[in-house]
């Protein structure tokens, strides 16, 4: 059981305490043409690197709690970020917008009922939203953009929800870029790192939303186009353990330059075969369940160092 006060997220960047996690035995079997992978998987070479991030968490101090891995075909399940989301105090259940996904939010009220953390609500048919479509903008805010896979309908009944928990929304249209077979989610396009620092890439960023982070005093750190294209915007999802403390696909040295150079410690695992095949990067990998509250120091302190793990 999760007690009180051990689950509860209301930033993306806070030091992050517990995630949900699902084995990858359910990719290794799946058709990569079915599930708009972009080739057939190397399923050892999967399993090592999945083996290499969770190692990576661990050793940033975060719990990892496993979801049920009973046989099944959801091979996206691996993505727990999607199906659920996390508010301070309880969990709301998503709908997937890939059809191939839904059967992952019967996995994940599953396991909020095994370890005790309330169902505040859940988006129904014919609503859909994942929550790749959805972060923390501050403590009180959530950015949500609409798309192929987060419909008005879905948005309108998660916002709902969430507005009863005392939290607004803000909403952006998302660009078709690839179209709908691809996965284009707002964390496609933007990862927050610190409460004031996010990394995005800038030619597919809603200029709302733009202009909204910098309002409210974040430094925008743009990912070059060749890294982000040869990536699949892959090098943009990264996953922060705390602020500015962060886990990256290894790989694409001009995005973790400018990663250390805003002052972000860096801890890096090689997703050639675990996420860019699949589109799916470390923030996908986890469904954050505590994240420490955490607010900018008045005067804080450069922070120049950088580790590299494998």
């Amino acid at each position: 059981m999760i007690m009180q006060g051990q689950f509860g997220v209301s930033s993306m960047s806070g030091r992050l305490t517990s995630v949900a996690m699902r084995s990858p035995k359910a990719i290794l079997k799946a058709d990569h043409v079915e599930w708009h992978y972009e080739k057939p998987l190397d399923g050892e070479a999967l399993t090592r690197q999945f083996d290499a991030f969770a190692e990576l968490l661990s050793s940033a101090g975060t719990q990892i709690l496993w979801l049920s891995d009973e046989e099944d075909d959801l091979a996206d399940s691996i993505f727990t970020y999607d199906a659920s989301f996390m508010l301070p105090s309880g969990a709301v259940l998503l709908q997937p917008g890939k059809e191939l996904r839904r059967g992952e939010v019967d996995l994940h009220k599953e396991f909020y009922d095994s370890v005790g953390v309330p169902i505040l609500g859940s988006v129904q048919l014919p609503g859909t939203f994942e929550g790749g479509d959805c972060f923390w903008l501050d403590h009180s805010t959530l950015a949500v953009g609409r798309g192929f896979r987060s419909n008005s309908e879905g948005i309108a009944q998660f916002t709902e929800i969430v507005n009863s928990a005392g939290i607004d929304v803000v909403s952006f249209d998302l660009p078709d870029y690839k179209g709908p077979e691809a996965c284009l989610h707002l964390l496609s396009l933007v990862s927050p790192l610190d409460v004031d620092l996010a990394l995005v890439y800038a030619p597919l960023l809603p200029d709302g939303l733009r202009d909204l982070m910098v309002e409210r005093g974040y430094q925008l750190v743009e990912v070059p186009v060749e890294e982000f294209e040869a990536s699949s915007g892959l090098c943009l999802n990264v996953l922060a353990t705390g602020p500015r403390e962060v886990i990256a696909i290894d790989g694409f040295p001009l995005t973790l330059s400018l990663l250390e150079g805003a002052g972000c410690d860096v801890a890096v695992f090689a997703g050639d075969e675990l996420c860019i095949p699949c589109e799916g990067g470390p923030t996908c990998l986890t469904r954050p369940l505590g994240r420490d509250t955490y607010k900018k120091p008045t005067n804080p302190q450069p922070n120049n160092r950088s580790h590299w793990g494998h």
